[in-house]
């Protein structure tokens, strides 16, 4: 374990193995740390908050602070971060809410670059990436591998699909389905993710079930639980537009059109 001196931690809080801790940082209580994770200098955690293995987080970081919610009065609320994070300067987190459930959750393996703000009880999954000043308001649900380019804003209780990818300053206030890119303010689609499709190395099938999925739900003129059931059958056989379908069938704030 590597402490600097300098830094302020709370007698209560818990810190594991190899969990260096800059200078001028402060840990409050109810802060549990796992091992290998690195606080740079001038950062604050406060807790109820958790935090995994090996993640990294820089300077000028605040973690676990209260939610800016007026509706907050100082319930128990928890915030909790997996492994391998990135989480870099003027980062903010807050905890979650008692209407929201009481919880905010990070999973594993994300990036998130300078300035963005994750609000309360906000529910984001593994290797999803958000550049920078991208901003999360209360509620939100991002899925795995989704990317948010800079700016990025995103309304409350909205959900973003897995793969999905969001072009520099989107205003998003509804739903974007798994594996669909958008961009403008308001945000609107502009085809599949074809880069981030690429990555993931889909055969051929399910490369063309996607586009056929694509052109029946934003261009065959139909409602969307038309959409849904003119793709029954082809949800059948390719599981990414099963996802698809299922996302958009759950879809509470109805999905970008």
């Amino acid at each position: 374990m590597s402490i600097d001196q300098r830094a302020v931690i709370d007698p209560a809080a818990r810190l594991g193995e190899n969990v260096s801790v800059g200078p001028f940082s402060i840990i409050g209580p109810d802060v549990e740390i796992d091992e290998g994770t690195w606080i740079g200098p001038h950062v604050v955690i406060n807790g109820p908050t958790t935090i995994g293995k090996d993640n990294r987080i820089f300077q000028f970081a605040s973690v676990g602070e209260i939610p800016q919610d007026k509706k907050f009065h100082d319930e128990r609320s928890r915030l909790e971060i997996g492994d391998r994070n990135t989480i870099r300067e003027f980062v903010t987190i807050n905890r979650g809410t008692e209407d929201g459930g009481g919880i905010t959750k990070i999973g594993s393996d994300n990036w998130f670059m300078a300035y963005i703000h994750i609000a309360h009880d906000c529910i984001l999954g593994n290797n999803i990436i958000m550049a920078n000043a991208a901003s999360l308001a209360g509620h939100v649900r991002i899925d795995d591998f989704a990317i948010l380019g800079g700016f990025t804003l995103v309304h409350q209780f909205c959900a973003i699909g897995s793969h999905a990818f969001c072009g520099m300053g989107s205003a998003i206030s509804k739903d974007v389905p798994p594996y669909i890119m958008v961009n403008g303010n308001p945000a609107h689609p502009h085809g599949l993710n074809v880069e981030g499709l690429k990555r993931m190395k889909l055969d051929k099938e399910t490369m063309s079930g996607l586009r056929e999925a694509y052109k029946i739900i934003y261009r065959g003129g139909h409602t969307t639980k038309e959409a849904t059931t003119h793709l029954s059958g082809l949800s059948q056989t390719c599981k990414e537009v099963s996802e698809m379908v299922a996302f958009i069938q759950n879809s509470q704030r109805g999905i970008l059109r």
